[in-house]
């Protein structure tokens, strides 16, 4: 079952994953720590494939790519908010982490329900609620890094970016 963690606006780099950590490169680690100033129980409860959904200007702060690392390698399948800070989101895409804009979805979700993503189709599903939402879908180049798991990954089969 694909859980979703809400969380509000403003969520900076910093308390995605604290600055202590910075010095680990381990994703394994890094995943221990993320969100950690403001979900202490986040690493214990996240599953592979949950979905974070955030307010306005979620990766805001500095330009570390441990952040949509940490994130990423603890399971988690994409991120919805109502705005990325730019620098986040293509961190986001270059490490294979799909991030998604949509005040609509944002303000729509509550606790409890279940979300699938649909990125050919440019669909997010509420199972709960039975309701779709559509969202624009990313370029062919974006989507194949994301499948590929990350630029790097995509740049070793041989693409050239």
């Amino acid at each position: 079952m694909t859980n979703i963690h809400i969380y509000g606006d403003h969520i900076d780099t910093d308390i995605i994953i604290p600055a202590q950590y910075l010095n680990v490169s381990d994703p394994d680690l890094l995943k221990q720590y993320c969100m950690e100033p403001i979900d202490c129980e986040f690493s214990d409860r996240v599953n592979k494939g949950d979905i974070i959904i955030a307010g306005e200007n979620f990766g805001c702060g500095s330009s570390r790519e441990h952040a949509p690392s940490a994130i990423k390698a603890s399971g988690v399948s994409c991120v919805i908010a109502k705005s990325f800070a730019r620098i986040f989101f293509r961190n986001s895409i270059n490490i294979g982490l799909p991030v998604i804009e949509s005040h609509e979805i944002v303000d729509d979700i509550r606790p409890g329900d279940i979300l699938s993503v649909d990125y050919m189709k440019g669909q997010v599903t509420n199972q709960t609620k039975d309701k779709t939402y559509y969202i624009p879908k990313y370029p062919k180049f974006m989507m194949d890094i994301i499948e590929a798991g990350g630029i790097v990954a995509y740049q070793k089969e041989g693409h050239h970016v």
